[in-house]
């Protein structure tokens, strides 16, 4: 890639060896173009510096890998040590985040128990994509709908165990859940009437405690 600069000296020469001195380089690795000659003028008189332009190579910047390209090479790394193969199919959301659906044959050992192995890759993804960058993009990893299909299930049993709740007047405790799944217990039974939740515990162990309003447990 050409670059150039324009420099004015008393003379071409001068002029030159200025550009010269500024970019570091040698008379043999620029080429120079003179844009105005030197004057002299009559004693000094409309006397005008000499202009030139030198212009030089630099090497071509490579582009800026993008945060979806750069999940997309280490997904394809993790995935081949994994022994799975999966088709990734990459979409990159108006705010910028980056959702990745993978799709084929083995893609229960991906998911995991409960998502266990697919929340680890995620993490990891956004971790390796992350890593240095100013600005932070969020990705999120899915399998075969994986995580519709869990929310949807998690919405079901939140109904239950609050209707369980209201009927034998007591709290309900659910298994233990990551952040993810917590959050979504609590944003389904946020207007359910006559019960409240809370998390207690600690991780990993950290649960959703399901309560009749009267009985509501303090949260932690």
């Amino acid at each position: 890639m050409q670059k150039s600069i324009e420099v004015t000296g008393r003379t071409e020469e001068e002029a030159i060896a200025s550009a010269l001195r500024q970019l570091n380089l040698q008379r043999d690795e620029v080429s120079i173009e003179v844009i105005e000659r030197a004057k002299s003028g009559f004693l000094r008189i409309g006397a005008s510096p000499a202009v030139i332009r030198v212009i030089y190579e630099v090497p071509d910047e490579p582009a800026e890998e993008s945060a979806a390209d750069k999940a997309k090479k280490f997904l394809e790394g993790l995935l081949s040590r994994m022994g799975a193969e999966a088709k990734m199919d990459i979409s990159v959301k108006d705010d910028g985040s980056v959702y990745i659906e993978l799709s084929g044959e083995g893609m229960g050992a991906i998911i995991g128990r409960r998502g266990e192995t697919l929340d680890a890759i995620q993490h990891l993804t956004n971790y390796v994509v992350n890593r240095g960058a100013e600005n932070r993009t969020h990705i999120s990893i899915d399998a075969e709908n994986y995580r519709a299909k869990r929310e949807e299930s998690l919405v079901r049993l939140a109904e239950k165990m609050a209707e369980k709740a209201l009927k034998y007047h007591r709290s309900m405790a659910l298994e233990p859940m990551n952040s993810y799944e917590r959050h979504v217990i609590h944003t389904a039974l946020q207007n359910y009437e006559g019960v409240t939740t809370c998390s207690t515990g600690v991780e990993p162990n950290r649960r959703v405690v399901i309560s009749c309003e009267k009985n509501k447990p303090q949260s932690k």
